[in-house]
């Protein structure tokens, strides 16, 4: 359902009723939220935010201090938090958090290897990588026992690797964390390692990438439950592209529009999901400020269009599906909301529920 200029701003201006966390009556879910600073407006760092059973929203507080917290993400057993912090003009940093209930306590920070650091993972096993956007390369660093972060064990710069102007974007860890996905929005390529757990370092795939459209710029990418396929969000051209994953390596199958045929504005793609079923995906588009849902064929791994669902918002460049996959949330980065919708898991399809006032929201993490 699209929402017309006036029915976004009264959505906007009637925002989601606070309902109190804690209230037998109405279990919630937390989440965590990775914000960009907004000084004089709201304190630099990482808020919780509940998510009630109707679909309504409450702000939690600030539970962690951190300069630019855009990403974040948990180790296996969630009892550690990772964040990068994104410094301007100056290389980043990525930061521990002991977690404790609701609450974070910083532990310690690296260097992340690059300026601005825009994405990290961690492994099962506690291996942690960082993409650098601004430098281009990819870092690796391991978890401790304790929650601390070791000293960089490795750097991957793409330049060195002979791309002229790479920006990765994203890294992800398959196989039981022995192989790395990297996503190169500069040089319109996954890269693909091999971790070396024993050596703490990352070693170039044969053959070490795969190519997108040129031009495409690979933001995102979301690996189907079934393991068997691979979908890239592509920022810059606007197209979700399907990769076949076998022993040999990856291969490009077929890529999809992101926007309806009739839209004639500027929009850049940002982050990408699919439910739990393997059944549908989803995508965001930042400019026509929606999310498009796919049904994704179970035999070949093809997309279809079904809506594109409006995020009553500007500029979504981050989204996250709830654990019992009810709710997708939308964090629409200038307008400064929240948007909650209701997901049907039978059809895959998307209704407003309402919006909430946000710090600069730009990573949602369940």
């Amino acid at each position: 359902m699209r929402l017309t200029p006036l029915l976004l701003l009264l959505t906007l201006a009637c925002s989601t009723p606070s309902q109190p966390a804690d209230d037998p009556e109405d279990p919630a879910t937390t989440f965590l939220l990775g914000t960009y600073d907004d000084p004089g407006v709201h304190e630099a760092g990482i808020y919780r935010f509940a998510l009630h059973a109707d679909g309504g929203l409450t702000n939690l507080g600030r539970v962690g201090e951190a300069e630019n917290p855009s990403f974040l993400a948990y180790n296996a057993d969630r009892s550690v938090l990772v964040s990068v912090e994104q410094l301007s003009g100056q290389p980043g940093r990525v930061k521990s958090f002991a977690v404790g209930g609701d609450s974070l306590r910083a532990l310690n920070q690296q260097p992340a290897g690059g300026e601005g650091p825009c994405h990290v993972n961690v492994s099962a096993d506690g291996f942690v990588t960082v993409a650098n956007y601004g430098a281009g390369t990819l870092e690796l660093l391991r978890l401790q026992e304790d929650g601390y972060l070791t000293q960089p064990l490795d750097l991957q710069d793409h330049r060195q690797r002979g791309a002229e102007t790479p920006h990765a974007h994203s890294s992800y860890f398959l196989n039981d964390g022995s192989e790395v996905l990297a996503v190169d929005l500069g040089t319109d390529e996954v890269w693909q390692y091999h971790l070396d757990t024993a050596s703490g370092k990352l070693r170039a795939a044969d053959p070490p990438a795969v190519a997108m459209e040129d031009g495409a710029g690979p933001r995102h990418l979301a690996v189907h439950p079934g393991g068997q396929w691979v979908y890239v969000i592509n920022e810059l051209n606007s197209t979700v592209t399907q990769l076949n994953r076998t022993a040999g390596g990856l291969s490009v199958v077929d890529s999809w529009s992101t926007l309806p045929e009739d839209f004639t504005g500027e929009s850049f793609c940002a982050d990408i999901h699919i439910s739990a079923d393997g059944r549908f995906l989803y995508g965001s588009n930042r400019g026509h400020n929606s999310i498009v849902v796919y049904r994704i064929d179970e035999q070949t791994g093809g997309l279809t269009p079904l809506e594109y669902e409006s995020v009553a918002g500007d500029w979504p460049r981050n989204f996250a599906l709830s654990p019992d996959g009810e709710f997708l949330l939308v964090a629409n980065q200038r307008s400064k909301n929240i948007t909650s919708l209701r997901r049907n898991k039978e059809t895959g399809m998307l209704d407003f529920v309402g919006t909430t006032k946000a710090p600069i929201p730009v990573c949602i993490l369940f």
